[in-house]
């Protein structure tokens, strides 16, 4: 959530330091130039216009997009290729989504009953009188492994051909995402609307339409009783981390990106505080329909709510759900409202991931128009994405996800928060607040930003360092290739931050490491406010701030313990 503060600005001012090599400024730098500090316009006045750079619609827009993208199911180099990594595969799931809607149509729902080769299926429209077969196999999960994804049993089998009808639904889904981000900002912004309410209605229906039925009432409860045993295992805390991380796209481009779109006043504290809050909302109102489905379903097999809510990931969303609808009172209606959710809520974060990518790139190039930019990102996006539809695909999929994203996610997110906040500095974030909102930042903030946050984040990122075990996926453990492929995926991503160091480092070379160190630290005098008035006005705020703050004797850990106290006293 914090991060969505410092985006409105372009690089670092003399009160603090930044290094370039964060890339907190660069994919500004075709605009910076555009925007001195002075800026005269044909009849001698001066222009105080932000720039030409597109801008939301309005406010709600960007809270729109924020929601739309926390709400779904999950700047830099290391960030956009994190986010490539992610849209690469998360596109396939959403294929996987507009599948299930085509099929939700028919009578019975085809995977409510059993195929006659399928061994041992239990069908998943049977209620109690199937609920003793030893060994069996619903037939939702004989659907989705045999029926839809074809999968084989590793990948020392290949990956195979993609199957015909997945890409079909593949192909829909980069189309309809193209639609929406070809022509910029204000038409992502427009969408938002449609995909960030849009959820929430069906959300209510789901809900309405489940606390009815006979055992709601236990997995209910059994979602909302808390275990505090579990408290004291780092394993949840890191699950909670990361599920935060993909949750709220925090230190990941989307939310950045976003951002970069606003007016320099935007009240973004306003709005973190909604979208978080919304955020959490939404998880409770999922969970608490999800596990009344799962209530029911243990209702009709007479057995406990634990022994039927399954695994996460794609097992929970095509095997334990499909399971559960198959047993409702109208599972044709309950399927499709579920996945044409569940699609909605896919296409609105992939339309953030590839916003922030083709945003990167656009600033990059920007002499390319949006449309092209978009259509090339999403061919190249549909190219990679036939790899996750192969019946080998499931086994990539989950390489990717664990290397290129959770991994590759938290490494960046800790970089991030140590560049901004130890490197441009926790006083500076705080001043550029107080002048951008007129707010000052509270103790608890400032502590949570400059010491708690990156404390948990390292430790976490270094719990799962330490506690790696062997990957596995569906009683598949993987060759020794399989690891291999996730660690280049990881060290790629990782390798853009001391690269672009070094090439700073380069770039300011002067006689002595200190005078280089320094010279690659130092803001850029582009570092501050697109509008040249408002520029003025910030800088004379910062010059004011450090004359006042010369008066006050200090060294640098007391300087470190005044800025998270808030001890600098202004009037």
């Amino acid at each position: 959530m914090p991060m969505s503060i410092n985006i409105t600005m372009n690089n670092s001012e003399k009160g603090g330091n930044v290094n370039p090599g964060f890339e907190i400024s660069e994919p500004r730098k075709s605009l910076d130039a555009k925007f001195p500090d002075n800026v005269i316009n044909e009849k001698g006045e001066e222009d105080d216009e932000e720039d030409s750079r597109p801008m939301w619609g309005n406010q709600l827009e960007f809270l729109m997009s924020c929601i739309a993208t926390s709400v779904g199911l999950g700047l830099g180099y290391a960030q956009a290729l994190a986010c490539g990594y992610i849209l690469s595969y998360y596109v396939s799931i959403i294929a996987l989504c507009i599948y299930y809607l085509a099929m939700s149509f028919q009578a019975p729902l085809p995977w409510a009953v059993c195929d006659p080769s399928w061994v041992n299926c239990v069908p998943s429209s049977s209620t109690g009188e199937n609920a003793n077969v030893v060994n069996g196999t619903s037939s939702a999960e004989s659907y989705f492994i045999k029926t839809v994804l074809q999968r084989n049993n590793g990948l020392e089998e290949g990956l195979g051909l993609p199957v015909w009808y997945l890409v079909l639904c593949l192909l829909a889904s980069w189309i309809i995402i193209f639609v929406i981000v070809s022509r910029g900002v204000k038409s992502s912004g427009k969408a938002s609307y449609f995909l960030a309410l849009f959820p929430y209605v069906v959300m209510i229906i789901l809900l309405i339409s489940t606390v009815i039925l006979p055992g709601a009432g236990n997995g209910i409860l059994f979602f909302i009783t808390p275990e505090w045993n579990k408290l004291l295992e780092l394993d949840v805390w890191y699950a909670a981390v990361t599920q935060v991380f993909f949750s709220l796209t925090v230190c990941n481009g989307p939310i950045i990106m976003f951002s970069s779109y606003n007016a320099f006043k935007q009240n973004v504290y306003r709005d973190a505080m909604i979208v978080t809050t919304l955020d959490t909302f939404t998880s409770l109102l999922s969970g608490v329909t999800i596990f009344g489905i799962l209530g029911n379903l243990a209702y009709e097999l007479r057995r406990e709510v634990g022994e039927v809510v399954g695994s996460g990931g794609t097992g929970l969303a095509f095997v334990s759900y499909p399971d559960a609808i198959a047993k409702t009172f109208q599972p044709q209606l309950f399927s499709v409202l579920f996945f044409l959710m569940m699609t909605v809520l896919g296409i609105g974060s992939a339309v953030a991931l590839l916003s922030s990518i083709n945003t990167l790139l656009l600033d990059a190039f920007p002499r390319v128009r949006t449309v092209f930019m978009s259509a090339f990102s999403c061919t190249v996006g549909f190219a990679c994405g036939l790899v996750y539809i192969t019946p080998g695909g499931a086994y990539v999929l989950e390489l990717v996800d664990y290397y290129g994203g959770t991994f590759l996610v938290l490494f960046c997110g800790i970089i991030e928060v140590i560049g901004f906040f130890w490197i441009y500095g926790l006083e500076n974030v705080c001043l550029d607040i107080e002048f951008m909102l007129n707010i000052k930042t509270s103790i608890y903030w400032r502590f949570c930003w400059g010491f708690i946050t990156p404390a948990m984040m390292v430790v976490v990122f270094v719990y799962a360092l330490m506690s790696f075990d062997s990957l596995e996926f569906a009683g598949y453990t993987y060759p020794l290739a399989g690891y291999v492929s996730g660690y280049l995926m990881l060290f790629v991503g990782v390798f853009f931050v001391p690269l672009v160091i070094l090439l700073t480092f380069y770039k300011y070379r002067s006689g002595s490491f200190y005078d280089t160190l320094k010279k690659s630290f130092t803001p850029k005098e582009s570092w501050g406010p697109r509008s040249a008035k408002t520029r003025r006005e910030w800088k004379l705020f910062k010059e004011e701030v450090e004359r006042e703050r010369s008066m006050v004797p200090r060294s640098w850990l007391k300087h470190v313990g005044l800025s998270l106290i808030g001890g600098y006293k202004r009037p």
